[in-house]
């Protein structure tokens, strides 16, 4: 079949990053023809390096506006047409579909959310004005909803230590052997300088992996850069494809993730990790991440519950991190967990038998 995928990036790299993967998914995994058509092609195409350029040429990355093209008559429309997130389609492309001899299925992407009430509304139509069909998919982590992107499933991290990425070669080798990692990638808003200083009063060593950008963030290089015991080393990183950023995930001790993307592939590395939710101005973020720790910790002992919750609502480091040995072996589990629950093959199998 084919399918449009149309994106419109609002956080940067989470939407570009969720509907590239599920591209990629569909395309290679289920033999699906894809185009993608996104409103910030350098975004899209940076997140879509370093992969197997097999891989990338199944898939036709377009600029938004190459949509409009739609509207020659006659028109050949895809089979599905996927709204990322609820982002409006193209008025001009819109016009196309309804000249076109044989409409497609249109999907409402939603953002993944492990509230309850997503059951209720998941698959479910959303009659339109226009007559072409449209309905609501809510990916998730319970069997009766859309399920989650997993593809590709990274190792566990020591089975690929020695598979260091060559883009990341040079900031490999400024790691001591005696500290701890921790990767940090988030937004803006956060109490991250205290948050490191707190961290560098515990008497341990500590290197920092900072996201590309997350520099500029802590002022590293301003006149008045954040001062810092030696204990914790800040080490910026280049901008790096998906799939080595997976890499890095899996051979640090703890992660600081963003998003929707990131957040699952800190999961899948199987390592502690605190969700920086996208802020909301109505706080109903709040309410989402509660819905995943209610997950998340249902086996974790209260100890490590009251722990886990510290740290994902950014209690210092010095009041959770006795619990970090604890965290290491819930979070495996964990990946355990979540492979055994979507070993139908997730959000894209879920997506494909819908729409049979």
């Amino acid at each position: 079949m084919r399918w449009d995928i149309f994106c419109q990036i609002v956080d940067n790299y989470g939407d570009a990053g969720v509907c590239w993967r599920l591209a990629r998914s569909l395309s290679s995994l289920h033999g699906q023809t894809i185009r993608i058509f996104c409103d910030d092609l350098p975004t899209l195409n940076l997140l879509a390096s370093g992969i197997d350029e097999a891989v990338k040429h199944q898939i036709d990355i377009q600029a938004w506006e190459a949509s409009y093209s739609n509207v020659r008559h006659p028109v050949t429309a895809p089979d599905v047409v996927i709204e990322a997130f609820g982002c409006d389609l193209p008025e001009r492309y819109l016009a196309g579909l309804f000249i076109a001899p044989i409409k497609p299925i249109i999907i409402n992407l939603e953002y993944l959310s492990a509230e309850p009430w997503v059951a209720e509304f998941h698959a479910k139509a959303s009659p339109q004005s226009h007559g072409i069909a449209k309905y609501f998919f809510f990916p998730g982590f319970r069997d009766d909803v859309g399920g989650l992107l997993l593809d590709p499933i990274p190792p566990e991290g020591y089975l690929v230590t020695k598979q260091l990425p060559q883009d990341l070669k040079s900031v490999w080798s400024k790691l001591r052997p005696n500290a701890k990692r921790v990767s940090i990638f988030c937004y803006p808003g956060i109490p991250l300088r205290q948050w490191l200083e707190d961290l560098g009063n515990l008497g341990e060593n500590f290197d920092i992996l900072l996201a590309h950008g997350h520099s500029e963030l802590l002022n590293v290089y301003d006149e008045q850069a954040i001062q810092l015991p030696t204990s914790l080393q800040l080490i910026p990183m280049p901008f790096v494809s998906q799939d080595d950023y997976d890499w890095v995930l899996s051979q640090c001790d703890f992660n600081i993730v963003r998003g929707e993307d990131s957040f699952i592939r800190a999961q899948l590395a199987g390592k502690p990790f605190i969700w920086h939710i996208y802020p909301q101005e109505d706080h109903a973020h709040e309410v989402k991440l509660a819905a995943f720790l209610d997950l998340y910790l249902e086996s974790a002992s209260q100890d490590l519950r009251l722990a886990s919750i510290a740290a994902m609502t950014w209690s210092m480091p010095s009041e959770w991190i006795g619990s970090l040995d604890a965290w290491h072996a819930h979070a495996k589990a964990w990946r355990a967990d979540l492979l055994e629950k979507q070993a139908d093959g997730g959000l894209a199998a879920r997506l494909l038998h819908f729409i049979a």
